[in-house]
């Protein structure tokens, strides 16, 4: 049985767009268990659009556009969710006064889990749409906007610099690590 056709042409490209998004949402949602593939898959695509960058000689913009957006993507997915430091910043926050730290300092404390502000998926997920986009801006002359670029890079270092320094300062005090992916969880469950 086939579908009735659409009665006007606002509700056939409605139809198409709505079944597009379905199989889109489809191979996500395939592709959700292969963590190191869809990795290599928009580091290929990183690394075509890098090698792009540097043999066409411009769309310095876009990479620079490019790495701020990566770079809020990053400390996105290694900040916790719930921020110590700035339940700290409070009066009283869940009945903890304020200079003490509500993560556990001994074993009979409650565990809190490290939940991270962006997951993983949608991290990769948003960083990819990203680099492909960046990728087909590169093609156009449009954005091929004339700047100084060792100033773009400079600018782009001291902000790395200033924002990981915060964050390393932050994750050293309150004892989180982001990049542990679940698997001390599971060397845990294993004893």
């Amino acid at each position: 049985m086939d579908a009735p056709e659409p009665e006007t042409p606002f509700a056939a490209v409605s139809a198409q767009t709505s079944r597009f998004q379905r199989m889109y949402q489809s191979y996500l949602d395939k592709s959700t268990p292969f963590v190191a593939y869809r990795w290599i898959a928009t580091g290929a695509i990183f690394l075509a659009f890098g090698l792009r960058i540097v043999f066409a000689g411009g769309w310095y913009i876009v990479a620079y556009s490019l790495g701020i957006y990566l770079l809020n993507l990053f400390l996105a997915f290694i900040s916790p969710k719930f921020d110590p430091s700035l339940d700290s910043d409070t009066d009283m926050e869940d009945g903890v006064p304020a200079g003490q730290s509500s993560l556990p300092t001994s074993n009979d404390q409650e565990f809190k889990p490290f939940v991270r502000r962006l997951p993983e998926f949608k991290f990769w997920h948003a960083a990819t749409r990203a680099v492909t986009l960046a990728f087909c801006c590169s093609w156009s002359e449009i954005f091929n906007l004339p700047v100084f670029w060792p100033v773009l890079v400079v600018y782009w270092l001291i902000l790395v610099f200033l924002t990981m320094r915060r964050q390393i300062q932050s994750m050293i005090k309150y004892r989180y690590v982001p990049w542990d992916f679940g698997k001390a969880k599971y060397a845990k469950n294993a004893n």
